[in-house]
């Protein structure tokens, strides 16, 4: 038997669920089709389990895109105060971390029971674990699955990036698209980890697990948060950050004393027996600046140093520059950059231009957040706005 519906929505994680959940309200028969057995693990494991559900900030300067304005209209139309007013309708308990970052009291798992009772509200059908083998359009789309055919006026692909492929991320998103003649711009992992080259990661093998609160820098872009040293080189929510900014071959800039004047710091204390590592370790972590010093500075009394070595000194502490030499992949990332062409959708509708009833949604899109619910937020005013439409 072939079943008909008005929308079909490929992937139920946040931006699939959320389009449901609007298009059903409008009454629309909806059917949610994802091949995972579990519904919207990335929500799960979200947020160490606590699920950063949003950004009282988000704005479109917080999200990276070959077309910036892009998110606008959908960011506008569905707000964090929107989404908010869902999480207190179903009475979840939630805070703000830092930044704006709102994380639920509970577990992630109240978003995702939040998302599966809307969509139960409003009649959404779910065939979950379901392979679609394979789409084609005539006067509507029609899909043959490991669970029969079925036919909709519109379909929504909302089945996200690359990244985290050991809970079920493909690229069958993107090959929609370009099954439809569609653009896809270059994808790479974002919210990720950096690796050392190795005469980097000799100098730090002996400090994994530091934390420092510093400023990183690359490509005009700038953040001030913690940065974590690892076994295979940086990560932390800075490192997390400027990755989405990084490109292969760059540098990263690093300020370890973005609070101070490392200059004056230092030349107040030129006439002092103190060895450079103790002093700078009043301010950093003991290890890390003992390794820093041992690889940039050496760990002599401060009277030791000339002047213009002390001002080398607190010139590489503002601006140390780090040449990753890759990053941890999309095991790793939190994200994919790149995606469907903005250029090829409406930012009204997410619908394609040049194919009347396809819409795209969520991650799969060219629109990444940076870190902290911003992504999050893309989804729910992704799905919302495509779900007035479809």
């Amino acid at each position: 038997m072939e079943s008909a519906k008005d929308v079909v929505i490929i992937g139920s994680g946040a931006a699939g669920m959320m389009c449901a959940i609007a298009a059903g309200k409008r009454g629309r028969s909806v059917l949610l089709i994802d091949h995972a057995a579990k519904l919207a693990e990335k929500i799960r494991i979200s947020g160490g389990g606590r699920c950063n559900f949003t950004n009282l900030h988000a704005r479109p300067e917080n999200y990276l895109s070959q077309n910036p304005h892009f998110c606008r209209s959908a960011l506008a139309r569905f707000t964090p105060q929107d989404f908010i007013a869902l999480v207190e309708k179903h009475g979840i308990r939630y805070h703000e971390k830092k930044l704006g970052q709102l994380f639920c009291d509970g577990s992630a798992q109240q978003i995702i029971d939040l998302l599966r009772r809307e969509c139960e509200a409003v009649g959404v059908v779910r065939w979950m674990p379901c392979q679609v083998r394979q789409v084609r359009r005539t006067a509507r789309f029609e899909l043959d699955t490991d669970r029969g055919a079925v036919t909709a006026q519109s379909l929504v692909i909302a089945t996200g990036g690359l990244s985290i492929p050991q809970i079920g991320a493909s690229p069958f998103g993107y090959r929609i698209a370009e099954q439809f003649g569609l653009h896809v711009t270059p994808v790479r992992p974002a919210l990720v980890p950096l690796t050392f080259a190795p005469e980097e990661l000799t100098a730090f093998a002996d400090v994994p697990g530091v934390a420092v609160d510093a400023a990183v820098s690359c490509n005009g872009a700038r953040f001030r948060e913690n940065l974590l040293i690892t076994h295979r080189g940086l990560s932390g929510p800075a490192i997390l950050q400027i990755s989405s900014y990084w490109r292969p071959g760059d540098a990263i800039h690093i300020d370890l004393l973005p609070d101070h004047d490392a200059e004056a710091l230092l030349l107040a204390h030129r006439h002092s027996q103190t060895l450079l590592p103790n002093l700078l370790g009043q301010h950093l972590p003991k290890r890390f600046a003992q390794a820093w010093c041992a690889a940039y500075a050496s760990a002599q009394p401060l009277r030791q140093y000339g002047e213009g070595a002390l001002e080398a000194i607190a010139a590489r502490l503002h601006d140390w520059p780090v040449r990753p030499s890759g990053t941890a992949g999309y095991k790793k990332a939190e994200v994919t950059l790149g995606g469907v062409d903005t250029r090829e959708l409406s930012s009204k509708t997410l619908e394609a231009k040049r194919v009347p009833g396809l819409y795209f949604i969520g991650e799969v899109v060219d629109v990444t957040g940076q870190l902290g619910g911003f992504n999050f937020q893309w989804a729910w005013a992704s799905g919302y706005a495509a779900g007035q439409f479809v």
